[in-house]
């Protein structure tokens, strides 16, 4: 039987109010890719705008395996007793028939998910690429509108596009593994320049190699660019199993952070960010429009084989297609 729908009034009194419940309502509809909900989606999201930007946001990034979704109930916990009230977004990788989520994070936050002061929301990564959900900016802004002053984001792991959660947060965790190769592991060198914080984690399994690997990555950080200017990326221990390590690593967040807060690079940063949302959403509504032409799908078709075949270059049948686009109007 499906739910009754909620008018925009009643979403944006339940969000304000830290209604958990109707915060997830208002989340699947920012999600929804029905035309039906865009429109009251934009209209929800216009009337909290206000009421947004009060968080810390903190992007947690590391290849699969190294614990992320463990370390953050841990590191959700600790910010619970320090009194605060973090909201995690764990992306997970989706069902290729569903487009659901898959891996389930809430039942590996056992503890963080039974905290009626903290929220959790497992959302399909889709076809995004950067191992964030395709709505996962407004999900956060609606997670501030409804009090919670830390939001978690949990990615799906380190891979070639991996690097867009670095343009959803204020600050970069890139969690490591010890001895888990060589001595970066096979990650891409550009995943760690996006790095403000590094944490090796599992170091209660291997606490020799932990250290070596820390000392490592501190050696290797020399030779890159950090991401904020004045900053230089911290490196420690850290074991989501134990809690060691966990108020070094919240301390070297909350360093990052005022250092972002000095001379408003932290505006700086933002904005940037939003500008570059803007594009992004520029882009995908104008693909939507491309293919919900009528024919769109047989010309794209007939055209990629063209292609495929040798009888026409990209290029070519690119321009082609934009100019019946354009032309059609």
């Amino acid at each position: 039987m499906a739910r009754r729908r909620l008018s925009t009034d009643a979403l944006e009194a339940g969000v304000l109010a830290g209604d958990r419940g109707l915060l997830a309502r208002a989340i699947t509809l920012v999600e929804s890719t029905r035309a039906a909900d865009a429109a009251q989606a934009n209209d929800l999201m216009e009337r909290l705008l206000p009421h947004t930007g009060g968080a810390w946001r903190v992007g947690i990034s590391g290849v699969p395996g190294v614990g992320k979704s463990t370390l953050l109930d841990a590191l959700g916990m600790f910010l619970l007793e320090q009194g605060r009230r973090p909201a995690v977004l764990a992306v997970d990788p989706s069902s290729a028939l569903s487009g659901g989520s898959i891996l389930g994070d809430k039942t590996r936050m056992e503890r963080l998910a039974s905290d009626p002061r903290a929220f959790i929301r497992p959302s399909p990564a889709a076809q995004t690429l950067g191992g964030v959900a395709r709505r996962s900016h407004e999900t956060l802004l609606l997670c501030e509108a409804a009090g919670f002053d830390v939001v978690l984001v949990e990615t799906v792991g380190v891979g070639q596009s991996e690097t867009l959660v670095a343009d959803l947060v204020d600050t970069f965790v890139l969690l490591l593994l010890p001895g888990a190769g060589d001595e970066l592991q096979g990650i891409k060198r550009g995943i760690v320049e996006l790095a403000d914080v590094l944490a090796v984690n599992k170091c209660d399994a291997d606490r020799s190699k932990a250290k070596r690997a820390a000392l490592e990555y501190r050696a290797a950080l020399h030779y890159l660019r950090p991401r904020t200017p004045g900053w230089t990326p911290t490196v420690g221990l850290l074991s989501g199993e134990t809690g060691e390590g966990l108020p070094e690593l919240w301390a070297g967040v909350a360093a990052h952070r005022d250092a972002l807060q000095a001379g408003g690079t932290l505006e700086r940063q933002r904005a940037d960010q939003l500008g570059r949302r803007l594009w992004q959403l520029l882009r995908e509504g104008l693909m939507s429009a491309f293919r919900g032409r009528d024919g769109a799908d047989s010309a794209l078709a007939a055209m990629e084989e063209s292609v495929r075949s040798g009888t026409k270059t990209p290029g070519r049948a690119a321009e082609e297609l934009l100019a019946n686009f354009a032309q059609r109007g």
